[in-house]
């Protein structure tokens, strides 16, 4: 079969990109000075359907914009396949482990404990097992074959692997020691752009892994926003390659995280009764919630999508707020300036990991809100608490704070769910000690 995505466009300015330009993660008229441009993928997919490998990336193979692009540049489907194996046993050797399929199922005791009966009930997608530790990896994998697929060909314009340029990306955790483990595993230079006051067990596993973290403190001289991000754009500019979660940035991260939805959509479809009614996920710069709901939808069911911030940073839920009111959360991406700046107060939660200052993918956020009838929940910092909490009291699943904070969302809309509704939440990010 042919792969299905046919190319990228512009959802702020409309400017359209072939699916096999080289180095496409952003928008053509994104400048350093105007970065309101987000590139989104054209594709159908219709219906959904896996191949059966365990590997997510093998199994859905023909659905990635990737598998469109190593197509683009001549290269056979049997060594696209080939390509993604290699990868991963490499990822594998470094990672303790390489890309399956996560767990998703409904847990009796979490049910129980929120009061759903036994037709309904809570459905989670443990994420904390897969390549270190959360769903980051995800979308960094079709970052990363990009790059080797153009050295395969030889359109990479470094003549030798000691002179590739170095990897980029502006994290405090989760995606930080994600793009470090793929970054190790073919041996690439990453410098990772963290806050000032990093946590020591994030700083120790990234310098496990060869990465040269970069402490990045708040500056009177910048912009509103994240410090991180903005030396981040600066090692772009002197010629970094972005390797990040960030949309806008590198819009190659909105492929490969579509699988968690893609994989949770080929189990939902055969679920007897009644159908997924809602899911809740964590959003920081937006792609995780864009993503898996992008992948869920490709499938037969389309829950409300509830993205899911604390009350000490919450930007998305403000621009979906304002969307509504200057035209419709669909398609706000031409009102950017209008919907979406940066959190002013300082950011603070025990959910640190989705503690970004922008929400960067909120167009995609706001547009599978907009699709499903669903809406932004902002979670108290008692309520973040008390999922943590929750999640290892009831489960045996070693969730952080940061990848439990969908349940916080679930829990706070839990007086408006019947009971025997199907909903899903996703543990993603293994806590850290």
């Amino acid at each position: 079969m042919s792969p299905v995505a046919t190319g990228w466009h512009c959802a702020v300015c409309g400017a359209k990109v072939s699916i096999g330009e080289v180095f496409s993660w952003r928008c053509p008229n994104s400048s350093e000075s105007d970065r309101h441009h987000l590139l989104e993928l054209e594709n159908s997919i219709a219906p959904l359907r896996s191949n059966g490998d365990p590997n997510p990336f093998v199994a859905f193979q023909r659905y990635l914009a990737w598998d469109a692009f190593a197509a683009a540049l001549g290269i056979e489907v049997d060594e696209r396949t080939k390509m993604i194996r290699d990868l991963d046993d490499s990822v594998a050797q470094v990672a303790g482990t390489g890309f399956r399929f996560t767990p998703f199922s409904r847990h009796d005791r979490l049910s129980a404990e929120l009061g759903f009966a036994a037709n309904g009930g809570v459905w989670i997608k443990d994420e904390t097992g897969n390549v270190a530790g959360s769903q980051k990896a995800r979308h960094l994998f079709t970052e990363l074959l990009h790059l080797v697929a153009v050295e395969q060909v030889g359109r990479a314009p470094w003549a030798s692997r000691a002179e590739r340029p170095a990897l980029a990306i502006a994290s405090c955790g989760n995606a930080a020691i994600a793009a470090s483990t793929l970054a190790r595993a073919l041996e690439w230079k990453i410098k990772v752009f963290v806050p000032e006051h990093a946590d020591e067990p994030t700083l120790k596993i990234l310098r496990s892994l060869d990465a040269d973290a970069v402490r990045c403190p708040r500056s009177s001289t910048d912009p509103p926003g994240d410090p991180c991000v903005f030396r981040f754009r600066e090692a772009v500019a002197a010629g970094a390659i972005p390797f990040g979660v960030q949309g806008p940035e590198n819009a190659w991260c909105l492929d490969g995280g579509r699988t968690i939805g893609w994989e949770m959509a080929v189990i939902a479809e055969d679920l007897p009764g009644s159908l997924i009614s809602r899911m809740f996920v964590q959003a920081g710069g937006g792609a995780f919630v864009t993503c898996a709901a992008a992948g869920f939808f490709a499938g037969a069911t389309k829950p409300k999508i509830h993205a899911v911030q604390t009350e000490g940073c919450a930007p998305l839920a403000r621009a979906f707020d304002r969307a509504e009111q200057t035209g419709g959360a669909r398609n706000a991406g031409p009102r950017w300036s209008q919907c979406m700046w940066p959190w002013e107060a300082t950011p603070v939660s025990l959910a640190d990991g989705i503690l970004d200052d922008e929400t960067y993918d909120w167009i995609g956020a706001c547009n599978a809100m907009a699709d499903s009838g669903g809406s932004p929940v902002v979670a108290s910092e008692e309520l973040v608490r008390e999922s943590f909490a929750i999640a290892h009291r009831v489960t045996d699943i070693d969730v952080s704070p940061t990848g439990a904070a969908g349940l916080a969302g679930l829990l706070a809309k839990r007086h408006e769910i019947a009971d025997d509704e199907r909903v899903v939440v996703i543990f993603s990010g293994v806590r850290r000690q």
